[in-house]
């Protein structure tokens, strides 16, 4: 992997609430809780988990749009955190944002020449004149060509995914190396979905753009990831690369969000055993003590309800945050001493790759105990 683009650190985010008009107490919304994440050059991270679980919140404070309560983000190794407004201007051409809601984003009273030829300016990169060249250039490299059809419309002229594109052109405008992208694709139908997600990865391999994709959607994050990250009230219940998470999840809560993905094949559907989580969310105005999870987690404990769990390595390049996956250390050279753990464990192979569960048997599903393991439905 290439060298650390966006690192997070400790990154938390609370927001101060009025209190309640019979308590009168101020109160405190826990947004985001000490993430760790590191997202390098190239590289698209998949931000999934449901409304609520602090995705944008996160998306924001890795490009210093809300200030962080405590934490810092680090920009090539610059700390965003205590830079003033200048400095952190200048960074701004190096970092930018796709909204989720395009509509809202664009400015309803400026065409889409004033649109995109705004960054140039804003940034002094060049005169009036070769910013409207540059804004056509721009159009015709999302797919709305000819150029001159689309500069003097207005944002309420165009569809949704013409909308769309005109606000990844003008993210790609000052030419940055990190985008947010915050629910690109998620007000579109399936035909312009498509259409955006092959825009936004041919724009990762012309430009060597790194992502944060935040979506609710797994199959966007299938397409489109190289890595996912599960947020889970304000905290990374599990990472790892994309293709080993929809093969193997470790953690119950992924494990539901997999399972709840439809199948398009009503034979795998049928088969697939669903696993529907009990309740909602907890308020993030109150999160449960220990595990964030186990009010809603079949297999909690009473080590679920009192520890916090510990977001580790449980294979390589694959965190885990759960009391119920034990990773077992690989000595150099070879499989680990001694029988795995009762509960349960995750076994290096000589590879270096995941292999087995209870028992130690060879097994592509995730590293749980049976009685965790068929519950998860590993199909997306």
């Amino acid at each position: 992997m290439s060298a650390p683009l966006v690192v997070a650190e400790g990154l938390v985010k609370h927001f101060a609430l009025s209190g309640g008009f019979l308590t009168g107490a101020a109160r405190r919304l826990v947004a985001v809780d000490g993430v760790d994440l590191t997202i390098a050059a190239g590289e698209t991270v998949a931000l999934v988990g449901e409304s609520g679980s602090g995705k944008s919140t996160l998306g924001r404070l890795l490009l210093r749009l809300l200030e962080p309560t405590s934490g810092r983000v680090l920009y090539r190794g610059e700390d965003l955190t205590r830079l003033d407004e200048a400095a952190l201007r200048r960074l701004r051409r190096r970092m930018q944002m796709v909204f989720q809601n395009p509509f809202a984003s664009l400015n309803p009273r400026r065409s889409i020449r004033a649109v995109l030829r705004q960054p140039y300016l804003t940034h002094r990169i060049c005169g009036a004149d070769e910013a409207d060249r540059r804004a056509a250039s721009l159009l015709e490299s999302v797919g709305l060509a000819p150029a001159a059809r689309y500069l003097d419309r207005y944002p309420y002229e165009l569809s949704g995914g013409q909308r769309q594109r005109v606000v990844i052109a003008r993210a790609i405008s000052v030419g940055p190396e990190f985008i947010v992208a915050d629910e690109p694709v998620s007000a579109l139908d399936m035909s312009v979905r498509a259409q955006i997600l092959t825009l936004l990865k041919r724009l990762r391999a012309e430009m060597n753009l790194a992502y944060l994709l935040i979506t609710h959607d797994l199959s966007v994050a299938r397409a489109l990831s190289t890595r996912v990250a599960v947020l889970y009230l304000g905290q990374i219940v599990e990472s790892a690369p994309a293709e080993r998470l929809f093969a193997s999840p470790l953690h119950p809560y992924t494990q539901a969000l997999i399972a709840a993905t439809p199948i398009a094949d009503p034979r795998r559907a049928r088969r697939r055993e669903r696993l529907i989580l009990p309740g909602e969310p907890p308020s993030p105005l109150a999160p449960p003590s220990g595990c964030r999870f186990h009010t809603r987690c079949p297999h909690a404990g009473p080590e679920c309800r009192a520890v916090a769990p510990v977001l580790r390595e449980a294979a390589r390049g694959h965190a885990v945050s759960c009391h119920l996956v034990h990773p077992v250390e690989r000595p150099p050279g070879g499989t680990p001493p001694g029988p795995p753990h009762a509960r349960g464990s995750v076994r290096w192979s000589d590879a270096g790759e995941l292999s087995g569960g209870e028992g130690g048997s060879a097994d592509p599903g995730p590293a749980f105990p049976s009685r965790l393991r068929s519950r998860g439905g590993g199909e997306a």
